[in-house]
Order: C-alpha cells, then structure tokens, then sequence
C-alpha cells in the first residue's frame, strides 16, 4: 500500500464501499421516503384521492435512481475526464432546450422543465452535474495556470458564466447559486491564487446581490424573509407556516405523521419545505440527526476526494470535493431557507425532498463518489483498469 494512500485509511479490503458515507446515505434516502409518504398524505388525498401519490413515484424515482447511480459507479473515471468538453456543450444545449417555448414547462412564471412523459426533468440538474465535472477536468489539465496566472482562473469563470446566465434567464437564482457557490470551492481547493480568487469572489457576490434587487419578485421576497408576519395572510404566509412547524416541534417533536402544518397550510409540504414537517415532528433531536448524517456524507466525500488528489488522481478528487460540497451547500441551503435564515429558494433538500430530477442527479452523484473510493481502493492494492492504463 502506498504512503499516502495508507495516510489516509484506504480500507484494507481491496473491494468494497465507504461504510460511513453508504450507511448515512441509507438513513437519509430511508428518512427521505418516510417524510414523504408523512408530508405529502393530504396534499396527495386532495390532488389524486391516492394518500401515498408521491410516495409511491418517489419509491419508483429511487429505483430508477439506484439504477443510474450503479450504471455511473461502473464507468471509469478517465471517460468522464476525457467526456468533459462534450458533457460542456451538452449543459449548455440542455439549459437552451428548456428555454425554448412549447418544449420548456413553464410553472408559476419560471420555465425549468422538459415533460419527458413518465416525469418532468429539472435542466439545471444535469447541467449542473455537468458542468462540475467539465470544472475537474479543467482544474487537472490547467492547475498550473490556475494557480499562477490571472487567465488561469478567468477561464473557468467565464465558462460557467454562459450557463449561468442561462439558468437566469429561466429563471433559477437558486441553482445559479449553487452552481457558483460549488465552482469557487473547487477552484479554491484547485489552488487559485488568493488575491485573483478573492477579487473575482467579490465580483461574483456583488453581481448575485445586484440580480436578486433587480427583479421585484425578489425584492418582495427578501423583505418577507425579514419580516413574515407584516405580510403573514399573503407573501409571508408560507415563511410563517414553516416557522411554526419549526417551533411546534420543541425538544422531540410531536412524532411521526402528527404534523399539523402538512395539513394544507404549509405550501411546498413535501417538496422545498419537508425539512420545516420534519423538525415539527423529529424536533431539535431530529435536526441534530439530520445534521450530523449530511455532516458524515459530506465529511466521507472530502475524504475520499483528498485520497485520490494526494494519490495523483487530480481529476477523481476535483470533482469528488465538487459533488460533495454541492450535496452539503444545498441541504445547508434549504435547512436555512425553511428555518427563515435566508430568502426563499426554489431549492430540495437532497435526498429528502419529493422530485424525480433531484432524487436522480443525487443518486448520480453518489455513485460518482463511490467510484472514486473504488479507483482509491484498487489503486491502494496496484490495481489499475485498461482505461487507466491507455
């Protein structure tokens, strides 16, 4: 076994998965199927007369997702490094493709989805995952001129600009953000220089600030996210509803399918707001566990991202530090947004939140993650495949 891979606690066992992140993964995609059935029971019975509607597509979404997520743990990752420019263009064709009338869903003035018939798909979801992985493969190819040179880091940013202005114009701030919020952490880990990145981190903050008072809508949001209750009967209604399902949950909560607030009157119940069902009825036990299982997901992602960098696998580690702060950055998102820290946001809760496109690009993603500690792994024991070896 190599040093470094012995520094970091590469398993002894040639073959195998990380045991804390797929067992926090299992908790969490469990917990995320019983809230579901719990959040969704009333608006489910009042759409469909079906009471368990969406849990029983969120069931079918996690097995076509489990699919997807070993199909993608199958595949080398030298394809999707040398996949990177195509995976680029493909982003950027995606997020036109939505945009374009009669094919684009348009819902509540945002048009951010393709009906592909069995569900409707989120664009910005697969373009994000690719665009990551295109955002790795530059770090690996230029790490020198990133972190020497002026260019070196404008050329990313200025590759991701064109989809993030995309995604503007659909509009998805939210995704926008993240989006960005999970390029500089890479670019940051790649090595950039301090005071180029910090300028342009400046320049990327001050821009996201000048969109969101751009547009009235946001506006309005921000100053209900300040004071729900001078607008509770109106904008501020479902700020206030979360907040007492926070509140109402107290120590241990009010316990499993008790929530009051699912009863109609939290809207978003079972989507960007069933961490506010969850902590009414887990309570701050509940929070705290949640918590600390993203917190393990997270922490296991760096881990086995940092073994692979040190190991020389720059590409596999970019973007393992990519995809595990992305999963980290949304869910601390969300949890902020449904406990009113920050302006509403059109944001799931990965892995717990009801939708097909989340639930499937996070499954993608961990299946991406699990395939870098397998290269780490095999890599440990002197095992390389005929694709590293070309």
């Amino acid at each position: 076994m190599s040093g470094a891979a012995a520094n970091w606690g590469v398993p002894q066992a040639r073959y195998g998965l990380d045991g804390w992140l797929c067992g926090a993964v299992a908790v969490l995609l469990l917990w995320g199927l019983i809230m579901v059935a719990s959040a969704s029971v009333a608006q489910a019975e009042k759409l469909t007369g079906e009471p368990f509607y969406f849990f029983y597509r969120q069931l079918i979404f996690l097995a076509v997702g489990g699919a997807i997520g070993f199909g993608l743990y199958c595949v080398p990752m030298q394809q999707w490094q040398r996949s990177s420019t195509w995976l680029y263009v493909f982003a950027i064709g995606l997020l036109i493709l939505v945009l374009i009338p009669g094919v684009g869903v348009k819902v509540n003035a945002a048009r951010r989805w393709i009906d592909l018939g069995l569900f409707r798909l989120q664009a910005s979801e697969a373009a994000r995952l690719a665009l990551i992985i295109y955002v790795a493969s530059y770090i690996t190819r230029r790490q020198q001129p990133l972190q020497t040179s002026f260019k070196g880091l404008a050329m990313p940013l200025i590759a991701v600009m064109i989809p993030s202005l995309l995604l503007l114009a659909e509009p998805d701030f939210g995704a926008t953000a993240i989006l960005m919020g999970v390029v500089f952490l890479m670019l940051f880990l790649g090595g950039a220089r301090v005071h180029y990145y910090l300028a342009f981190l400046g320049f990327a903050a001050a821009g996201l600030v000048m969109i969101a008072i751009a547009a009235p809508y946001r506006v309005k949001r921000m100053l209900n996210f300040m004071d729900p209750w001078a607008d509770v009967e109106n904008a501020g209604w479902q700020l206030a509803q979360s907040l007492i399902a926070v509140g109402r949950g107290e120590w241990t909560g009010v316990g499993l399918g008790n929530s009051v607030q699912k009863l109609l009157y939290l809207p978003e119940m079972h989507t960007d707001f069933i961490f506010a069902i969850m902590a009414e009825e887990f309570g701050l036990l509940g929070v705290a566990t949640l918590l600390t299982l993203f917190g393990i997901v997270v922490w296991r992602g760096f881990v086995i991202a940092r073994r692979a960098e040190v190991d020389g696998r720059r590409f596999q580690g970019f973007l393992c530090y990519g995809l595990s702060g992305w999963i980290g950055l949304q869910s601390l998102i969300n949890m902020a947004v449904n406990m009113g820290l920050l302006p509403t946001k059109g944001l799931t809760l990965p892995m717990l939140s009801y939708g097909g496109s989340s639930l499937l690009t996070v499954c993608a993603m961990l299946g991406l993650i699990l395939r870098v500690d397998y290269e780490n792994r095999a890599a440990a024991f002197g095992v390389t495949s005929a694709e590293d070896r070309r």
